[in-house]
């Protein structure tokens, strides 16, 4: 069984601020390659600008972490609201964030 996370995924191609996420991902078993969504990403082991891995196939920057308890996930700040993905959404609420109260809220 492939070992999984919940993480913070936003697309960076073009801008400082891209479409973003908060989504379960999945790891290649060395751990190197990060799968979501059919796309596969590698760290650019800190040479990216503004970004931490690239999608493979097209060559497109991300930044993608893990989400933090405060809700700033985003590498600016930013009053855009985050969806979540559905297979997430209670281990964000609950553990991440630890606000189970809003258990049923698809956006950050």
């Amino acid at each position: 069984m492939k070992k999984t996370r919940v993480m913070y995924i936003e697309c960076k191609a073009g801008s400082l601020i891209g479409p973003a996420r908060i989504g379960r991902v999945s790891f290649s078993k060395t751990g190197k390659t990060i799968y979501y969504q059919g796309k596969a990403f590698q760290s650019q082991k800190g040479s990216g600008f503004k970004s931490n891995y690239f999608e493979i196939e097209s060559g497109d920057d991300y930044w993608i972490s893990g989400p933090h308890r405060d809700g700033a996930d985003s590498l600016y700040a930013t009053n855009i609201a985050t969806p979540i993905d559905e297979d997430a959404r209670e281990e964000y609420w609950v553990e991440i964030r630890r606000d189970p109260e809003r258990i049923n809220q698809k956006v950050t």
